[in-house]
């Protein structure tokens, strides 16, 4: 567990930042479809942040945005607002292990991963690429697609490399490794691309990060449930 603590405390204190991202979805064929979305996070003092993401392209999901109120101790709060429908829809704690959009993705996998949610159980050291890893196991404490997942993180910056997740029977459904690692403002490391793949569909999404800018104008009212019907 001190290890995802002091993960957590090298990453407190950037404010907010927003992004790009470039979302590939690829199935098992190969084929690929793309989606651009726009990303927002607000740090919560004393509780988990505040994250919203809003598809700009393709035009049949333009407009569509996730909203996530994380918390540290209770279930995450998370919204999805559909302009087709004109609604807001919640996410219920059962439906979290659906996929976010069609991706490899699954809303939980979006949710922030709370150092207070999970208990941890060092499992060894080893190299992983240029680095030296630490590998943990971490089990959900509450409601999860998951029964466990195994971590990967380098000793030097605690970076996140890698994430096998196991369902419910304890299959190896996931992989996310990360990948082109950069440091901001000289110390908020941030991953240009996030690929998931899924073992028992041979389908992946990789998301490419691009475009970070932090201490922006952001405030707690652009993220409010009320506000995802007026996101542009």
């Amino acid at each position: 567990m001190q290890i995802a603590r002091d993960a957590r405390d090298r990453d407190e204190g950037f404010g907010n930042f927003t992004a790009s991202q470039a979302m590939v979805l690829r199935n098992k064929q190969g084929k690929e479809s793309r989606r651009q979305l726009r990303v927002k996070v607000l740090e919560v003092a004393d509780d988990g942040n505040k994250t919203l993401f809003v598809f700009d392209e393709p035009r049949d999901v333009k407009g569509t945005a996730f909203l996530v109120h994380a918390h540290k101790e209770e279930s995450d709060d998370q919204w999805l607002y559909l302009p087709a429908l004109k609604r807001v829809k919640r996410i219920s704690s059962s439906n979290r292990s659906g996929s976010f959009m069609g991706s490899e993705f699954s809303y939980e996998d979006l949710g922030a991963q709370e150092v207070e949610k999970f208990t941890y159980r060092y499992l060894r050291d080893e190299p992983c690429g240029a680095f030296t890893c630490t590998v943990t196991e971490q089990v959900p404490t509450e409601k999860s697609g998951y029964r466990r997942q195994v971590v990967w993180r380098d000793k030097e910056e605690l970076r996140l490399w890698k994430v096998e997740y196991f369902d419910r029977k304890d299959s190896h459904l996931k992989t996310l490794t990360l990948d082109k690692y950069e440091a901001h403002l000289d110390r908020y490391w941030r991953a240009a691309e996030m690929t998931m793949v899924n073992h028992l569909t041979g389908k992946s999404t990789i998301m490419h990060w691009s475009d970070y800018e932090f201490g922006t104008d952001l405030n707690e009212r652009d993220f409010s449930k009320t506000g995802l019907k007026r996101v542009r």
